[in-house]
């Protein structure tokens, strides 16, 4: 039986950052990271763009069934996909 890994990116230091049911700040927030956490990203979807530290994106992070995070808050280390989408 095989294990698929899931990579593990830090949240931008110093940001509570909230953490959506969708892919935007219209969706409903479900609950707030703690500082300094590192998440896992699930699956990636396209959504509202949203500017923060890691630059101006259409990105959001699938970090848990549900739950989504904008990637300009996530150091991945590119402006690109790091997983596969979503759906």
């Amino acid at each position: 039986m095989t294990t698929m890994s899931v990579a593990r990116y830090p949240v931008a230091p110093g940001y509570r950052v909230n953490v959506r049911s969708g892919p935007g700040t219209q969706y409903r927030i479900v609950r707030t990271l703690a500082l300094d956490v590192r998440v896992a990203i699930y699956c990636q979807t396209p959504g509202e763009w949203i500017s923060g530290p890691y630059g101006t994106t259409n990105i959001w992070d699938n970090i848990a069934t549900g739950e989504f995070i904008s990637d300009a808050y996530v150091q991945t280390g590119t402006d690109g996909y790091v997983a596969r989408r979503c759906g």
